[in-house]
């Protein structure tokens, strides 16, 4: 029996390492609970980029390799001190950059508690919790987004990996209706797949279908409209296998392609559809929203993030295929060292064996924000855009798009003076917001993704770039 706070010797390649019993464990635990809440804490009205101070004293991280062992106190403590002032304060409520939403506190504690489960979570014998919270959160997920009852899931790293698993199994698909097995054969010698996008599509598409081996620049590009929805009419003849992505959600304006008259041209064809809905997707969890994404459980395949507006900790994205053995087909992989039951098996839906198990903070932040809950975040950030955008346009600056979502675009004039307001906004840092392109015009892109942000945070944060503006 070693006493409690025992130190207990363990050697690697020759070096004595000091490990403490549980004591020290659970010292460092609450140390990390610590600091963690009091950055949660300072976060709120900390300025939201880091100081150009807290970024250089960062280079006092770089040093040689360690010869020694440090305690896990001062470990942490070095971490804290110089990591938490040289953050971006995504955390926080007035961070409006990259469609990123923050963390609910139920699925942050679910992520803090899942860590230390050290859970890998590729199959149901080495791990029934976290593959039993991923057929759970399947069924609500689907349920919510209103997608078709029992469709396979994926539980992945963001909305690329989702693209690319979709993909895969579109790929997978449509090649075994042309008598063709890529799994076992690959693309020498196999039928052309045609690859329909909008001219819009997300870089992540497409650099998915680069990594599947369908090419980034063979696709087939169907022109916009101004709001940068995909125009039906101007799609082309599809024959053969064929794969369409469209878009629900586009990532400058938030608006959707037209998923009714998209699906019914694919399907006349026979060809797979595929939905980017990394965030527009969630917007069939509100009432109010859930018109937009009318015709979108049409298609056969959905990549989203959970880590958008589902706000859980990063890294989670999600992807849905209609056909649970489109999806096995793709990703299968057994081996005598996996034993495989009755049970869902993680590792069949997924390009990973080894990973995290990201569907315990999805289940607990289901579990806490409800039905309502969910409805009710999604819908105040798209009043909070829609604060925004009038704001900025009784002010006398100009709005891009129709915000019929949460992604707002202004111009505050030529490329330049865009260029100067988003520095001085940024730098103010009562609020961060980024540059983007749109239809060949700069402008600064505000998303409004997370669970903290309130009508005082906008209010704020329009003052604040009012005021950058006016001085710019």
């Amino acid at each position: 029996m070693i006493p409690s706070g025992a130190l207990v010797g363990i050697y690697i390649g020759g070096a004595s390492v000091a490990i403490r019993e549980t004591g020290m464990m659970r010292a460092i635990l609450h140390s990390a609970a610590e600091r963690a809440s009091r950055y949660l804490d300072e976060i709120q009205e900390r300025r939201v980029s880091p100081s150009a101070e807290a970024v250089v004293a960062l280079d006092a991280l770089v040093e040689p390799m360690p010869q020694h062992s440090s305690d896990a106190e001062s470990v942490l403590r070095q971490l804290d001190e110089l990591g938490s002032p040289a953050t971006m304060g995504i955390s926080g409520p007035r961070f409006f950059g990259f469609v990123i939403g923050g963390s609910v506190p139920a699925a942050l504690a679910a992520n803090w508690l899942a860590g230390a489960w050290d859970q890998n979570a590729g199959l149901f014998a080495a791990t029934p919790i976290s593959a039993m919270l991923e057929e759970i959160s399947t069924t609500w997920l689907l349920d919510v987004l209103k997608l078709p009852a029992g469709c396979a899931s994926a539980f992945v790293t963001g909305a690329t990996v989702a693209n690319f698993t979709a993909l895969a199994a579109a790929r997978h698909a449509v090649l075994a209706r042309a008598g063709w097995d890529v799994e076992a054969q690959g693309l020498f010698g196999a039928p052309a797949i045609q690859v329909v996008v909008s001219d819009e599509a997300h870089p992540s598409v497409i650099k998915s279908l680069g990594m599947l081996g369908l090419g980034r620049e063979r696709v087939q590009r169907v022109p916009t409209d101004e709001h940068g929805r995909m125009i039906a009419e101007k799609m082309p003849d599809l024959s053969g296998p064929a794969i369409v992505c469209l878009q629900a959600g586009n990532v400058n304006t938030g608006a959707f392609d037209p998923a009714v008259e998209i699906c019914r041209r694919a399907k006349d064809a026979g060809a797979w559809v595929h939905v980017d809905g990394a965030f527009g997707i969630w917007a069939a969890a509100s009432p109010e929203l859930a018109h937009l994404v009318e015709g979108v459980d049409q298609a056969d395949s959905w990549a989203t993030d959970a880590h958008k507006w589902l706000n859980v900790p990063y890294d989670s994205g999600l992807a849905f295929v209609r056909d649970p053995l489109d999806l096995r087909g793709a990703m299968s992989l057994t081996a005598p060292y996996l034993p495989q039951g009755a049970r869902r098996e993680p590792l069949m839906y997924v390009p990973e064996l080894s990973r995290r198990a990201r569907g315990v903070e999805v289940w607990a932040a289901l579990k806490s924000l409800g039905r309502e809950g969910l409805a009710e975040l999604i819908s105040r950030n798209c009043r909070c855009a829609r604060r925004f955008s009038d704001g900025l346009r009784a002010a006398g600056y100009e709005v891009l798009n129709d915000v019929v979502l949460n992604q707002v675009l202004v111009s505050f004039g030529d490329a330049d003076r865009n260029r100067a307001v988003i520095a001085a906004i940024q730098e103010d840092g009562t609020c961060w917001a980024g540059p983007t392109l749109w239809q060949g015009r700069t402008a600064m892109r505000i998303s409004v993704s997370s669970w903290a942000t309130t009508e005082a945070d906008v209010d704020r944060s329009l003052t604040a770039m009012l005021r950058c503006a006016g001085a710019a």
